[in-house]
């Protein structure tokens, strides 16, 4: 059978096999490799000594394990989550493979928020949460005003957006050079994109955020389903396009906007995990939970192989990220290439 069917009184619910069977994969690779990040180190711990700290025993190695390496782990799969929800999100609106946030500029516009935060405010947590948020919102806004001529096209919204990241980067550059020396070398360093020394007073704010936004998403995830597999059958019943694709615009940009502030840009997470979550569940569109779960796994596995290629030296996971997606972002540019 490929398919579950489950009935409970008047109501049931039909679920694919396939789904179900590359879900529970996902999750077991996200554990699997989270154990992995707790256990690796400058010392390494075994399995039961980091089950011992997960459960309160007292000692020092307990206290690297759960105060310095759990905090990374789990922004590695909450921060991957939210970026493959976003890479999804944009990439359903837009019907576009290349429709993630780090190609259309959100990226490149929440940095510039960042970078306004660090140069001219004092850069405190707050002020690069704020900035970098509102620098992907008017990003995003600049990019969909500029996209409308004519009604919005997919393509024509990802052509823009590659011309408006250009455009930011560029200006991220003349700012970086005008800023004083230490101030540009700690934005360059945080333009990497890293998780290195992220600890617990970090993450409540982000995640709870997140948190928020995934809950919304949820209850949107039906009619956003529908829009992106047959925008004229969710009109007729009774989904409004404009206010959903704004909303879950809004979603998408606050989820990135959000990593953005505390790790820096992590470029190609969101670009691959969607179109991976769907080639391996094999659904017609973009399923939100693959991507997030498959967001979740390569920034776990970019983050390990970070830590790893220069031991002692952690790299910044971005640059692993930028190296991997480069690799797929070619093939997916050969893939259209040879499809039109």
């Amino acid at each position: 059978m490929n398919a579950l069917v489950v009935r409970k009184g008047p109501f049931s619910a039909r679920l694919e096999r396939r789904p179900l069977v590359v879900v529970a994969a996902l999750v077991l690779a996200i554990a699997v490799l989270a154990l992995l990040g707790l256990c690796y180190g400058p010392t390494w711990a075994s399995p039961a000594k980091v089950f011992d700290a997960l459960t309160g025993a007292r000692g020092g190695s307990n206290v690297v394990i759960r105060d310095w390496r759990l905090p990374r782990v789990l922004a590695a799969v909450v921060f991957g989550v939210a970026l493959g929800v976003a890479g999804a999100i944009f990439q359903g609106t837009t019907r576009n493979p290349m429709g993630s946030p780090d190609v259309i500029g959100l990226d490149a516009g929440a940095y510039t928020g960042a970078l306004i935060a660090i140069t001219v405010l004092s850069g405190t947590s707050a002020q690069l949460a704020f900035s970098s948020v509102l620098g992907g919102v008017l990003t995003a806004a600049v990019v969909y005003v500029l996209s409308l001529g004519g009604g919005v096209s997919g393509l024509r919204l990802v052509v823009i957006g590659i011309a408006v990241n250009a455009t930011l980067t560029a200006l991220n550059s003349w700012i970086v050079l005008r800023a004083e020396l230490e101030v540009a070398m700690a934005a360059v360093g945080w333009n990497a994109g890293s998780l290195n020394g992220v600890d617990w007073d970090d993450l409540a704010i982000p995640f709870a955020i997140i948190a928020v936004l995934l809950v919304l998403l949820s209850v949107r995830s039906l009619d956003a389903r529908q829009a992106a597999l047959d925008p004229a059958l969710a009109v007729t019943t009774g989904v409004r396009l404009e206010p959903l694709r704004v909303q879950l615009v809004l979603i998408g940009v606050g989820c990135t906007a959000t990593v953005t502030a505390v790790a820096g840009p992590i470029a190609f997470i969101a670009l691959a995990a969607p179109q991976i979550g769907r080639r391996l569940a094999g659904a017609p569109g973009i399923p939100l939970l693959p991507a997030a779960l498959t967001g979740a796994v390569l920034l776990l596995g970019a983050d390990l192989v970070a830590q790893l290629l220069l031991a002692p030296v952690a790299l910044p996971v971005g640059v692993v990220s930028t190296a991997i997606g480069g690799c797929y972002l070619m093939w997916l540019l050969a893939k259209e290439v040879r499809r039109s």
